[in-house]
Parts: structure tokens; sequence; C-alpha cells
């Protein structure tokens, strides 16, 4: 097998757009602190606070067991607050705003400022492409082949609030109509059409991202049971076959759930009614927490990989094989748990 030679980067994005931190400002914490960390997954998919983490200083990570010891939180007083809180968040599996939106909501975790659970202006900004293959069928129905430009989903929703084109209109009202709706309120139905969708495109990119970090991966382990040495060790054998199998497998269903999304969505855009969009939206946002969920722990752990060995012959094989059985297999078993225990896929019916 010939692989080349290229450095791949750790994927990293801005807290709120993150599948794996979690800004803890959002939070009603009493430890001013706290507010000023955020929680992140480690390498072995385990909770952690990060008190401060940049290239030059590293990670100041703490234990969330370790808090009251830190902050001298006497236990006689009883568990602290900001202790039961963390507690809560710690056992979310993913921390993408799409997730946190359900996982919080279950946790009775209140969040003053819904706001805060939006992707950043730059990152739905990054998604237009992604969004463009969901608004084209809309646009399509109501505005036909007139040439439009359209550089992002507000674009979409402009051209809806105030149409100025006669046939355009006619073709709103019948949406409308079809919605069981006041043309007044196809720009609401559109936000949420617009919503659920830039959920989808999120994940997508997420995938994308982690597409060629996980070729790497799987390649490298190619190389580890081909080495000599590493060859006579039985027990890093099957490690690599069964991290090998799991990956695929997690990586597949992904795949698989996408694909039954975009047939419902065809399938929505074939016969429009509302009841039709809402189960839509009802079977994307019941596999959030599930695709949040498997992509930050496969994400956490690429990015884990690519930090010590960002070129293919980074790091030798004794210390990749070490590597692999200390920190890369922890936790691997969870993300499966994930997958395993997500609703049976359904079409749209």
């Amino acid at each position: 097998m010939i692989v080349e030679e290229r450095k791949l980067n750790p994927i990293e994005d801005s807290d709120m757009d993150s599948l794996f931190a979690l800004p803890l400002d959002i939070i009603p914490l009493e430890t001013p602190a706290l507010r000023r960390a955020r929680m992140i997954k480690n390498a072995r998919l385990r909770s952690v606070i990060e008190m401060f983490g940049d290239i030059e200083t590293g990670s100041g990570q703490i234990e969330i067991r370790d808090l009251p010891k830190l902050f001298g939180w006497d236990p006689e007083q009883g568990v602290h607050p900001d202790m039961i809180m963390l507690s809560k968040l710690g056992a979310l599996e993913s921390y993408d705003v799409y997730s946190l939106r359900i996982l919080l909501r279950e946790a009775g975790i209140p969040i003053s400022n819904q706001e805060a659970l939006k992707l950043s202006e730059e990152k739905s900004q990054q998604l237009t492409s992604y969004m463009t293959k969901f608004t084209y069928p809309l646009i399509m129905q109501i505005y036909g082949d007139d040439n439009l430009v359209i550089n992002s989903f507000d674009d979409v929703v402009k051209l809806f609030r105030d149409p100025d084109i006669k046939k355009a209109k006619q073709r709103l009202q019948q949406m409308a109509d079809k919605l069981g709706i006041t043309i007044q309120e196809v720009p609401k139905f559109l936000e949420d059409y617009g919503d659920i969708f830039l959920s989808l495109s999120y994940y997508r990119n997420c995938l994308d991202l982690l597409a060629p970090l996980l070729e790497n991966f799987i390649s490298s382990m190619y190389q580890l049971r081909n080495n000599y040495q590493l060859r006579q060790d039985p027990n890093l054998l099957n490690t690599l076959s069964m991290m090998e199998s799991t990956m695929n497998e997690l990586s597949a269903g992904i795949t698989g759930r996408f694909e039954n999304f975009d047939r419902s969505t065809k399938s929505m855009w074939d016969d429009l009614t509302a009841e039709r969009f809402h189960k839509v939206k009802a079977l994307i946002e019941a596999y959030h927490t599930t695709i949040g969920g498997v992509l930050c722990g496969l994400t956490v752990k690429m990015n884990a990989w690519i930090r010590l060995f960002p070129k293919q012959n980074s790091g030798g094989p004794i210390k990749r094989a070490e590597f692999i059985m200390s920190e890369m297999r922890q936790g691997l078993d969870n993300i499966k748990r994930i997958e395993d225990s997500a609703p049976m896929l359904a079409a749209l019916g």
C-alpha cells in the first residue's frame, strides 16, 4: 500500500461550533473561576474541566471529582450546586449545540440565553455550500428557473419575506395552502426548515472533516499490523482489528442515516404538507444526539492521534502501538454503545 505523505491537522472549532468543548459561561454556575473555564472531552473521552488551554502553555485539565478539593467546598455543607451541575454535564456524550438543546433540557439544566445554543455566524457561512442542497428544491418550487444569487440561508428567507415576482407570490400562496398556514407565516416555517437542515449540514461537515483523519488512522493500523516486530503481539493485533471494524461500522452507520434523511427530504418535497414536514423534522431531531455523540467521540480520538502523529512517519511504530493500547482504545466501546442505542431508522411514511 502506497500512502501519500502529508501532514494533517486536528479539527478545531470555536466553542459553540465544537462537538467536544462546552464554554461554561452559558451554564448558571456559582463559582466565577468555573464560568471562565470550559468542559472538554479528553483523549479517553472523559469529561474534564479545562481551566486554560493554548498551543504554548498546553491544556490545564481538572477531573470533575477533584473540584471540591480545588475550590475548598466543604463536604459537611452537602454537595455543592456546581458539582451537581458539572456532574450532569460530564455525562453528556456531545457538546454540539443541537445535542445540547435536547440533552440540557433532559438533564434539567436551565440556560438563560437560548441564543447561545446556536452556531456562530462564521460557521453558518461556512455551511452555505451544504445548505444549497436543501434550499435548491425550495427555491425551485417558488421561483422556478429565475436567476437568483443566494449566499446564505438568510438570503432565502428574505426572498420569501418580500417576494417581488408575481409568479413567485402565486406559488408562495400555493405553498402556504399546502402547509395550512397564512402566507405571512411562511418565513417562520422557513426558519424552522433552515434550522433543521442547518443541523444536517453541520453534521455532514463534521463527517467530511473527520474522513481524512479516519483514513489516516486506519492506514496507520495497516502499517502496524504488517510491522515485523509488532505482528508478533496477538493482543495488539486483536485490538487493531477491533478498532478498524468498529470505526468503519460507525462511519457507515452515520452515512446510512444521512442517506435516509436525503430520501425523506425528497419525499417531503414530492408531496409537501405540514404533517410531512414535521415528520421529517422529528426524524432528524431523533438522531441528533446519536450522530453528535458518535462524531464527537471519533473526532476527539482522531484529534489526539493527529496531534501526536501528524505524518505517517511520525513517532515510529512502537510509540504508535503504545498510544493505541493506552489511549486510543479507551472509550471506544462507549461510542459503539451510543450508536447501538439509537432508535431504528425509519423512512418517512
